[in-house]
């Protein structure tokens, strides 16, 4: 689970529930059904999509940019990469208090105009940071009333711990909006305000006097407005195919490396990670796991927990890190959306696109779990005849028994609603259907389409 009771934490999730871990066959798909992918083309398959992801992958869209020392690159993953230093700084590790001087540049994209008005903004990005680099993502957003944001920072991350430590930051707020670890939202939603419009902004930073680089091949964010709701509709089944993913717990690497959060139930977000990257063929080597005390099974969990760990978070749920850490893998990319119903993570599982799935609740909300979470991730591999959600579930006491069966709709509900009751009887908050996306950095036709179908290019 999330440690979603860090105050710096969204405020969309409330105090940790207590949480108590309880302790195949891949079915055919059903005759007669229909194709999700084939026919995602459907005007309509959905309403208007209350989410708006858009991201810079394409040559033209990185030299489209305002440059201060970057240059575009093409090739197979066009990017952006520092050129010639438009200066440097020093730059104090709030972690660690060392004082370092970097050489930077940066790179500004176009005004992005919101499709939907948003409530919140998760920004995500894909990049190489050798040692002796790192970058910093910031966001600028115009208000529906037409006045604009500060800059506000929304991570400054490096793949590796030895040159600063990865950290999102707190007490950002102009009286109107604030960011929340990972996240962008409006203050007050329901005073109408929304943001309308906003540009995302890369500062890349290297040693003085060096010619290395950061490269950068994706970057985006996603704009959405849910609407507040307990209950959200039922979808209809239509696939059954279950995607062959491997199965990791959380659970067995309780009060491992303290320095990381301790192991346990507050991993499962690298631990879902792990799964999915592993799924498309991702592996470290005994070189990158040699800091791993040789006793502990599963090693790759303990390396993407140190390698998504936010230091200001002091966790490893942030979920961008996540997307970002999933991308250091050959041929990767990661995004963090939103997902509208079900039907667009049978889409994407047509297609043998996995998703890790963000939600919370109380232990009599999913029959068959054992426990309830203010905030927890898991990794929605299939679904059954019945149209049931097949999930590889971290928070299971062994790796055998990480496959679980939930029931179609409370999981439905408990992943897109935005309004829910604590164990106390309060109002809190859902996480209003958070996905991460994991694919190839050259997915195929179907893959294409299955994304496109759900709001990625």
């Amino acid at each position: 689970m999330s440690r979603a009771q860090q105050p710096s934490r969204r405020t969309v999730l409330a105090a940790a529930v207590a949480a108590a871990v309880a302790g195949g066959t891949a079915p055919a798909a059903a005759a007669g059904r229909p194709d999700p992918v084939a026919d995602a083309d459907d005007p309509g398959r959905t309403g208007i999509r209350p989410i708006d992801y858009h991201a810079w992958t394409t040559y033209s869209e990185w030299h489209g940019g305002t440059s201060q020392g970057t240059r575009a690159v093409s090739g197979r993953r066009p990017g952006v990469v520092l050129a010639a230093p438009a200066g440097s700084t020093e730059y104090t590790d709030p972690h660690t208090g060392t004082t370092a001087t970097w050489e930077y540049a940066t790179w500004t994209s176009p005004s992005h105009r919101l499709a939907v008005p948003a409530t919140e903004v998760v920004s995500s990005w894909n990049a190489h940071t050798p040692e002796g680099t790192w970058i910093q993502v910031e966001l600028c957003g115009t208000y529906s009333d037409g006045s604009d944001t500060p800059w506000y920072v929304m991570g400054r991350w490096a793949a590796g711990d030895q040159d600063i430590k990865r950290t999102s930051v707190d007490g950002q707020s102009d009286g109107k909006s604030s960011v929340w670890t990972d996240t962008f939202a409006i203050d007050d939603a329901s005073t109408g305000l929304r943001l309308v419009a906003y540009r995302l902004r890369l500062t890349l930073y290297r040693r003085p006097g060096t010619r290395l680089t950061p490269t950068v091949w994706r970057l985006g964010a996603m704009g959405s407005d849910i609407p507040d709701r307990f209950t959200v509709p039922a979808s209809t089944p239509g696939l059954a195919q279950e995607l062959v993913v491997p199965r990791y717990s959380q659970e067995i690497h309780k009060g491992q490396y303290p320095q990381y959060d301790n192991g346990g139930e507050a991993w499962c977000s690298p631990t879902s990670s792990q799964m999915i990257i592993e799924y498309w063929g991702g592996r470290l080597d005994p070189g990158q796991l040699s800091w791993v005390d040789p006793s502990y099974a599963d090693p790759q969990v303990d390396a993407a927990a140190r390698y998504t760990y936010d230091y200001q978070y002091q966790g490893c749920g942030n979920w961008p890190f996540n997307a970002a850490y999933a991308a250091t893998f050959k041929d990767l990319q990661g995004v963090i959306t939103r997902l509208a119903s079900l039907t667009d993570l049978e889409t994407l599982v047509a297609a043998g696109i996995p998703a890790i799935t963000s939600q919370s609740f109380l232990k009599t909300e999913l029959t068959g779990a054992g426990y309830g979470t203010s905030g927890h991730l898991m990794t929605v591999i299939g679904f059954t005849a019945d149209g049931d959600v097949i999930a590889n579930d971290p928070a299971s006491p062994s790796d055998d028994a990480v496959r679980r069966v939930y029931k179609r709709r409370e999981f439905e509900n408990i992943w897109l609603r935005t309004k829910r009751y604590n164990a106390s009887g309060a109002v809190a908050s859902g996480t209003g259907g958070v996905c991460y996306l994991y694919f190839p950095a050259q997915p195929s036709a179907r893959q294409r389409k299955a994304l496109a179908a759900v709001g990625v290019r």
